[in-house]
């Protein structure tokens, strides 16, 4: 009796724990079987339309409330993901290199600054791998802002110079890259894309996006060529300006433009009628660290500082990385009885916002040369060098630790801008759920466009149930078409989902209407 009487009141509060248990699972969104059915004939539909039929989609759809896939179709396949690729290249950041690392830019020298002002030996401008030398405005907010120079933080660096004092330098001005591999593109980009924003060249000494920015307007009688205007840097490029204006009412305007690998000379060439508003672009430069020698040599003659050396670079060609490391271990690790070498004297210096900001910007606006930045650093910081091979071996392992397969992935650089990639959509859906589990995972969501709000969804979704309901990251290459992140339904379910598309000949305003649709679906109440 003993033990029956204190046994029974142990037994009441089991019993209540496991009813409560089971209340708070029952309370949890799950959809009923009629209502994925729902959700799958309706996908269905919208994937039966002839023009969409053609191509070749990839869908998956998890609830995060339940781990219970919700809608799958060729989720095992192989797919070009175009820029959701930045959603692997950001996780790996945040997992391994962490949201509050920051990027220092140096000017060094290994000589020395007399009485005078005399600098006897290089200036030497260090880049490690800091994407925001520019004019952004950080944080993001909404939509790009630039609302400083371009060119700000070089011009700060300078300033710094003179309020040292130096006034003469015997050596050349040096712009460094090397804490990074000189590996300028991706294997698998296409040539279409390199004198463009989108393809600009990958450096660790990066200044402006590594872009100029091209302004064309009319000028003020038909016949004439038009007015170009180049900043931040005009004198880098030789223009060649062929375009001429055309009488009001003759538009629309037919300007192209062209520059050859390898070149410093751009072309422009068409008719742009008198009164066309004028536009910009943004032109990729061919060389990063020449460029800024160049500049800051300049911005330092500007202040005063004679110069009797030259502009030059220095780069990491990736021959040197591999005779080094093979070097490495067949000396086991190098000559030891060798002195170290003396620490440069750091003249001027700059240091970054955290990286977070920066990763906020990749996945805002899909910034293709900040995500390759990023997978450098992987390799740098995490790996065996600030290569493109060295951040993937980097990534590659996170990936797997991470619980997605080998074979579900291949990846040849960090933006997506690699046609060669290859992901399968519910790789995709592990890396969101995974991202999601982690400390930093409301970070990682915050980093995507909101749908109907911001960044490249700032245009889709407006006005429709999905509006602020969605996170999501784009991504498009010709033919290929994705979008992949959280969504919270109308009846407060939250699910991790990915959408891609392939091979097909659809218009894109056809192809993102039709992925839009299916999204809608996935949020839309079915009860």
């Amino acid at each position: 009796m003993y033990r029956v009487r204190h046994l029974a009141p142990l037994v009441v509060l089991i019993f209540a724990l496991l009813s409560s248990a089971f209340a708070a699972t029952n309370n949890k969104p799950d959809k009923k079987p009629s209502e994925e059915k729902k959700l799958a004939s309706e996908i269905d539909k919208v994937l039966s339309d002839p023009e969409a039929a053609r191509g070749f989609w990839g869908i998956y759809a998890v609830s995060i409330d339940t781990g219970k896939p919700l809608y799958a179709f060729n989720q095992g396949k192989l797919f070009t993901p175009a820029s959701n690729t930045k959603l692997f290249t950001t996780a790996a950041v945040f997992g391994l290199i962490g949201p509050d690392y920051r990027f220092k830019t140096t000017v060094e020298t290994m000589g020395t600054l007399d009485k005078y002002g005399r600098l006897n030996s290089d200036l030497v401008l260090v880049g490690r791998g800091d994407p925001n030398l520019s004019g952004r405005t950080l944080p993001y907010n909404m939509h790009t802002e630039r609302k400083t120079p371009p060119i700000l933080v070089l011009q700060s660096l300078a300033d710094q110079l003179v309020q040292q004092g130096l006034k003469y330098i015997d050596g050349d001005v040096v712009a460094d890259d090397s804490y990074f591999v000189f590996e300028r593109y991706g294997e698998g980009w296409s040539q279409d894309d390199l004198a463009r924003e989108w393809g600009a060249p990958v450096s660790a000494l990066t200044i402006n996006d590594n872009v100029i920015f091209v302004n064309i307007m009319p000028a003020d009688r038909p016949g004439e060529r038009a007015f170009l205007t180049v900043v931040p840097f005009p004198e880098y490029y030789k223009i060649d300006n062929r375009v001429m204006t055309t009488p009001q009412g003759t538009g629309p305007r037919t300007v192209s433009i062209n520059r050859e690998p390898g070149s410093n000379q751009l072309t422009f060439w068409g008719n742009i009628p008198q009164d066309d508003p004028g536009f910009g672009e943004a032109l990729a430069i061919e060389d990063p660290a020449d460029f800024a020698a160049r500049l800051f040599r300049e911005l330092l003659e500007e202040r005063g500082v004679t110069i009797y050396g030259r502009a030059r670079t220095h780069h990491t060609e990736l021959a040197s990385t591999q005779t080094f490391s093979v070097t490495s271990m067949a000396s086991g690790g190098g000559d030891t009885t060798r002195p170290p070498n003396p620490a440069p004297q750091v003249l001027a210096s700059y240091q970054s916002q955290p990286v977070a900001q920066d990763l906020r910007v990749i996945n805002k606006v899909s910034q293709n040369l900040h995500a390759e930045l990023m997978l450098r650093l992987l390799g740098k910081e995490k790996g065996t060098s600030g290569s493109i091979q060295g951040g993937l071996e980097v990534l590659r392992g996170f990936l797997i630790r991470a619980g997605i397969k080998p074979e579900q992935f291949v990846f040849l650089d960090g933006s997506g801008l690699s046609r060669e990639n290859l992901v399968t959509p519910d790789a995709v859906v592990a890396i969101l759920l995974y991202c999601h589990r982690q400390p930093w995972g409301q970070l990682y969501e915050d980093t995507l466009p909101i749908a109907g709000v911001d960044g490249s969804l700032a245009e889709r979704f407006r006005s429709t149930p999905v509006m602020g309901l969605v996170h999501g990251k784009t991504g498009s290459l010709a033919h290929v078409y994705s979008l992949a992140g959280y969504a919270t339904t109308q009846s407060g379910e939250h699910i991790a989902f990915s959408i891609m598309t392939n091979n097909d000949t659809l218009p894109a305003k056809k192809a993102l209407d039709t992925i839009d649709q299916i999204v809608e679906k996935m949020v839309e109440d079915k009860k």
